[in-house]
């Protein structure tokens, strides 16, 4: 019997990961297998291996909220065997065994058959971090930003940052402002779309005021905490601010001056319950006007590297995306 093998966040004593092998495993009506080929490493997926960090409630579990990969076993008439299909989000390694096994049992509806003109591997090198920048973007868009806009990213090295200022750059956005405390990604950053780089030592005043000067119209921020805080008093009137992480943690300390006196419009970006027609529109969008750029910092990795790269995310050490190469296409 063909074994498989899998990521498990187990706990006992401790909080603690380790690599498992399984059987194949049978599907139920309104699912799918898929033989997973690509996954990622989030942020969340970061979080899931460690103690008290919200994020799993039910342990054992397999990690990765987003995979990419091939259908085995269909019970769905929409998806046959051979089609190529990507899931992020819903309950995908949080809810339910996640992306970071060479095979997943996924219910039909969460699956995106993967646009034409996009490999597996590239859906991965997106994944997650790629949605939820391109969710941001369209956002923005729907929200008034144009080419003329004066556009600030936080945490703009990260996978949803690094994705953003490609975006932006894609649209035609001439004034692309990244924040970054990593001072020596200041020609990566300024390759992937920004026009100029800060950082907030240099950028934040000592003392925040509750407005300040009008210097950006639309802000992504991919941090939330203190740097949200700081970010906000810098906002022109009617402008808008994208909300899609947490990373600096999830209070925000304000006054209500920026929304009553200049009318700015928080925006949440959730990436998990996105519907349908959202997914489908922007993953077209990333297979073809918003492609991968060619100096995109992606790393691939095995299964047994991710505890590593899950702690250089958390520590602040990770540039770009790495994606996890597993099995499924391979037996």
């Amino acid at each position: 019997m063909t074994e498989y093998r899998r990521l498990r966040v187990l706990k006992d004593e401790t909080v603690h990961t380790e690599i498992e092998s399984f059987a194949k495993p049978e599907i139920d009506q309104g699912e799918v297998l898929i033989a997973v080929n690509y996954s990622g490493i989030n942020y969340k997926d970061a979080l899931a291996t460690k103690a008290n960090t919200g994020v799993l409630r039910d342990y054992p579990m397999t990690p990765g909220i987003d995979l990419a990969g091939e259908i085995l076993a269909s019970n769905d008439s929409d998806l046959q065997i051979g089609d190529s299909v990507l899931v992020t989000g819903y309950g995908l390694g949080v809810k339910q065994d996640g992306g970071l096994s060479d095979l997943q049992v996924v219910p039909a509806s969460w699956c995106v058959k993967i646009p034409s003109g996009l490999t597996e591997k590239q859906a991965m090198t997106f994944g997650t971090a790629g949605f939820t920048a391109a969710l941001s973007v369209d956002a923005l868009q729907t929200h008034g930003l144009d080419i003329n806009s004066r556009v600030l990213v936080t945490g703009a090295t990260g996978g949803v940052g690094s994705f953003a200022l490609h975006f932006l750059k894609q649209i035609g956005c001439k004034k692309i402002i990244a924040l970054s405390r990593k001072e020596d990604q200041k020609e990566y950053l300024e390759q992937l779309g920004a026009t100029s780089v800060l950082s907030p030592a240099d950028f934040f005043p000592e003392k925040s005021r509750p407005l300040n000067k009008q210097l950006f119209d639309f802000v992504i921020d991919t941090v939330g905490g203190d740097t949200l805080t700081q970010v906000l008093p810098f906002v022109n009137y009617g402008g808008s601010l994208a909300l899609c992480g947490n990373a600096g943690g999830i209070k925000l300390n304000t006054t209500v001056l920026p929304f009553i006196l200049r009318g700015v419009n928080l925006l949440g970006i959730d990436s998990v319950e996105a519907s349908m027609d959202q997914r489908q529109k922007l993953w077209t969008k990333m297979a073809n006007e918003w492609s991968l750029p060619a100096n995109f910092h992606a790393q691939q990795i095995e299964l047994e590297q991710v505890s590593e790269t899950a702690d250089a995310l958390l520590a602040g050490k990770h540039v770009g995306r790495t994606i996890v190469a597993l099995g499924g296409k391979n037996k």
